[in-house]
């Protein structure tokens, strides 16, 4: 699964936004907030990815139990999947 091209991820005041631009405005009007994890697994959904990738790269990078992870990945991808920000 990735992120569909037309969202972009930006830090500002140490806050994480994804808003659409171009032709995804037609899609997706509005602003998602996202904290430091979610936009950790977001930067790897651009480039394309799978649950397990995901998975792996939150034990990688977190010090974080693997049901943990499991978990909140799930979680992230439940509510991308649901607004239609995946492909």
């Amino acid at each position: 699964m990735k992120i569909k091209s037309g969202l972009i991820l930006r830090e500002v005041a140490d806050n994480f936004i994804v808003v659409a631009v171009g032709d995804m405005v037609k899609e997706f009007n509005g602003i998602i907030n996202l904290n430091s994890t979610g936009a950790f697994l977001w930067k790897i959904l651009e480039n394309g990815a799978e649950e397990e990738d995901l998975v792996k790269a939150l034990l990688n990078e977190y010090e974080i139990d693997e049901a943990t992870a499991r978990r909140d990945v799930g979680l992230f991808i439940a509510k991308v999947k649901e607004a239609k920000l995946v492909k």
